[in-house]
C-alpha cells in the first residue's frame, strides 16, 4: 500500500490549517490509507513528521502556504494543494496525491523490505488482571522476534500501568504494530499503521507464528478507529463481548482491591462494629468510610464505564459510568452494571457511525453529542427497563449465594476450583475470577477465597511434586518448580502452564483434581476473601481473609493432592 506523508501550513490561518490536517485523517482512515500529518501553523504546531516515515514514505502532500520544510524530503515525489482545496474536495487531493507515484497502491522497489528480512515491529500486551498473562505475552514476542531476526519494542500494560510505553518515533517508524491484549486496547495513536490483533494466549502459545500472521495479515489502522475497528482478525471480533467484560473487570479490580483492604483495616483497628455511627470520627470508622462508601461505591460504575470503553472508546465512558451508577443505586449491582455497559457502549457505537455533521461541527461529537444521548439512552432504559428485573435477578443470586451450606457450597466449590486449574489463566479461568471478584460489591466474599485458594493449588502442587518425586522430573524442570512456588504464593495459576503443556494428559487431570478439592473445602469450611487478589500475602492482613486456619487447611489439602496425583500419572523423566 503506498505511504503518503503531508505537511499542512496555514500561516495565520490556524484554524482552516487545524481543519484542514484533520480533514486528511480522517478521509485516509475512511480510505484504509496510509497517511503520517504534520501541521505547521501559527499557534497550532503539531508533532512533526518522524525521520522514519519520511524514509519509509513514497510521496509527501504539501497543503498549504508558509515554511513546509520541504528540504527534509529529498528527492520523494511531492504532490501540492491548497488548504481551500482540501476543506472542499479532500478524497480528489488524496487521489492527486496518489496518482503522483510511480506505482499507484505499491511502495517503492527501492524501499521495499527484502522477503524474510529484517521488520521493525512495535507491540503491545495486556490481559485483566495486568500480571502473569501480559508479561508472558511480551516475553513470548521478543524472544520470537530476536529468533527472527526481526527488531521489537514491547509495551506492557499491565496492573501497574503501562510499561516500557511507545514513542511516537517508534511507533512512526515500525512496520507493522502488534497487539496481543485480553482487553481493550486505544487504538488512536496508530492511525494508518498496519494493526494486528490477537490474544495474549496466542503469543505465549507460538510467538514465531504469530508474527508470521502478522506481517502477512496486518491491516491498516483508520484515523478514527477504536478498539471496535475492523481492524482485527475474525476470531478476535467473535470473541468481543467477553474481551470487553474482561476490560471492564480490569479497570474495576483496583477499586475492590483497595476498598477490601480498607475495610478489613477498619474492622482490624476499630472491631466488627467500626463503621456504626457510635465510633464516629475514629481511625477504624474513616478507614470503613473510605473503603466502603468511596471505593465499593466506584465498582460498579468503574466495570460499567471500562465495558463501554472497550466497546466505544472514550465517548462510552459517561454514558457507561452514568448507566454504573444507576445500576447500584437501583440495587442492580455488579449484573446492572454489566447490563449498562454493554448498552451505553454499543448504542454510542451505532450512534458514532449513524450520526454525520458538518466538518465544522465534527468536533462537538464526542464531546457532547454521544455522551449526552448515549447517557440518556442507557439512563432511560436502566430506569424503565432494565434496572428492577436485573435487581430482582441479582437478590435471589444474593440470597442464595449467602444462604449456601453443606453439599451446595461443596458443589460450587468443586466446580469454580476445577475452572480455575483447568486452562489456568484462559477463558474458563478468568469467567470464574471475574464472577466473583464482582460478587465482593455484593458483599459475597466466600466464591473469591475459593477462586484464590484453587488458583494457588496448581503451581504450588507442581513445585511440590518436583521435591516429592523429582524422578519424573527433568532437572531443568526440577529448577523451574522452585519459581512456580513464588508464583503460586502470590496467586498467579499461569506457573504450572509449562508443566501442564509439557505432559497435558497426565498433568492436568492432576491440577484440575487438586484446585476442585481446594475450591470444595474452602466452601465448605465458608472462608471469605475481601479482595481479589494477593495469595499468600493477604493473610497477614487482619480480616482481608476468615478464617485463615480454613483458608490454609483447603490450600495445603489442594497443593498435596495436585502432588501426589502429578507424581503418581506423570511418567518418569527420560
Amino acid at each position: 500500500m503506498t505511504h503518503l506523508v503531508a505537511v499542512v501550513g496555514g500561516g495565520d490561518l490556524s484554524t482552516h490549517a487545524v481543519l484542514a490536517a484533520e480533514s486528511l485523517r480522517r478521509a485516509a482512515g475512511r480510505r484504509n490509507q496510509r497517511l503520517d500529518v504534520e501541521l505547521r501553523a501559527r499557534g497550532a504546531t503539531g508533532a512533526p513528521l518522524s525521520e522514519g516515515a519520511i524514509r519509509d514514505a513514497d510521496a509527501v502532500l504539501l497543503v498549504g502556504t508558509g515554511d513546509l520544510g520541504e528540504g527534509r524530503f529529498g528527492a520523494l515525489q511531492r504532490a501540492k494543494a491548497a488548504i481551500e482545496d482540501v476543506l472542499t474536495d479532500v478524497d480528489g487531493v488524496i487521489d492527486r496525491a496518489l496518482a503522483s507515484t510511480k506505482s499507484l497502491g505499491e511502495k517503492n522497489p527501492s524501499k521495499a523490505p527484502e522477503a524474510g528480512g529484517s521488520r521493525r515491529i512495535v507491540a503491545i500486551t495486556s490481559c485483566p488482571t495486568g500480571i502473569a498473562h501480559t508479561f508472558m505475552a511480551a516475553e513470548g514476542i521478543q524472544a520470537a522476534a530476536q529468533a527472527l531476526g526481526h527488531s521489537v519494542r514491547v509495551e506492557t500494560q499491565g496492573s501497574v500501568g503501562a510499561r516500557d510505553a511507545l514513542t511516537p518515533d517508534e511507533i512512526a517508524a515500525a512496520d507493522i504494530v502488534l497487539i496481543a491484549a485480553d482487553t481493550g486496547i486505544d487504538r488512536s495513536r496508530f492511525s494508518g499503521k498496519r494493526v494486528y490483533a490477537t490474544t495474549t494466549k496466542a503469543a505465549i502459545r507460538d510467538g514465531k507464528g504469530l508474527i508470521a500472521t502478522a506481517l502477512k495479515n496486518a491491516e491498516v489502522q483508520g484515523a478514527d478507529a477504536t478498539e471496535s475497528s475492523s481492524a482485527r482478525p475474525a476470531a478476535e471480533t467473535k470473541a468481543g463481548a467477553y474481551k470487553h467484560l474482561m476490560t471492564g473487570v480490569s479497570f474495576m479490580l483496583p477499586f475492590v482491591v483497595a476498598g477490601g483492604l480498607l475495610i478489613a483495616l477498619a474492622f482490624a483497628f476499630g472491631g466488627i462494629d467500626a463503621m456504626s455511627a457510635a465510633n464516629t470520627g475514629s481511625l477504624g470508622f474513616a478507614l470503613g468510610e473510605i473503603g466502603a462508601k468511596a471505593a465499593f461505591a466506584l465498582i460498579v460504575p468503574a466495570l460499567a464505564g471500562y465495558i463501554a470503553f472497550s466497546i466505544a472508546d472514550r465517548p462510552g465512558i459517561a454514558p457507561g459510568m452514568i448507566g454504573g451508577m444507576l445500576a447500584a443505586n437501583l440495587n442492580a449491582g455488579f449484573l446492572g452494571g454489566i447490563v449498562a455497559g454493554f448498552i451505553a457502549g454499543y448504542t454510542v457505537s451505532f450512534l458514532s457511525r449513524s450520526i454525520r455533521l458538518p466538518k465544522t461541527l465534527e468536533g462537538l461529537k464526542p464531546v457532547l453529542i454521544l455522551p449526552l444521548i448515549g447517557t440518556l439512552v442507557t439512563g432511560l432504559l436502566m430506569v424503565y427497563v432494565v434496572g428492577v428485573p436485573v435487581a430482582a435477578l441479582l437478590a435471589a443470586l444474593t440470597g442464595w449465594l449467602k444462604g449456601m451450606q453443606g453439599t451446595s457450597a461443596l458443589v460450587l466449590g468443586l466446580i469454580l476450583g476445577g475452572m480455575m486449574a483447568l486452562d489456568m489463566g484462559g477463558p474458563i479461568n478468568k469467567a470464574a475470577y471475574a464472577s466473583s471478584a464482582a460478587l465482593i460489591s455484593s458483599g459475597i466474599y466466600t466464591p473469591m477465597a475459593a477462586v484464590m485458594l484453587a488458583g494457588m493449588t496448581p503451581p504450588l502442587g507442581i513445585a511440590l511434586a518436583t521435591r516429592l518425586f523429582p524422578g519424573r522430573f527433568s532437572a531443568q524442570e526440577r529448577e523451574a518448580g522452585t519459581a512456580a512456588a513464588v508464583l503460586g504464593a502470590a496467586f498467579i495459576t499461569e506457573g504450572a502452564i509449562p508443566f501442564a503443556a509439557a505432559d497435558p494428559l497426565r498433568v492436568i487431570p492432576a491440577l484440575v483434581a487438586g484446585s476442585a478439592v481446594a475450591g470444595a473445602l474452602s466452601m465448605t469450611l465458608g472462608v471469605a476473601l475481601r479482595v481479589p487478589h494477593g495469595g499468600l500475602f493477604v493473610l497477614p492482613i487482619p480480616n482481608a481473609i476468615t478464617p485463615v486456619l480454613g483458608a490454609v487447611v483447603a490450600l495445603a489439602v489442594g497443593t498435596v493432592i495436585t502432588a501426589v496425583l502429578v507424581g503418581l500419572l506423570k511418567r518418569r523423566a527420560g
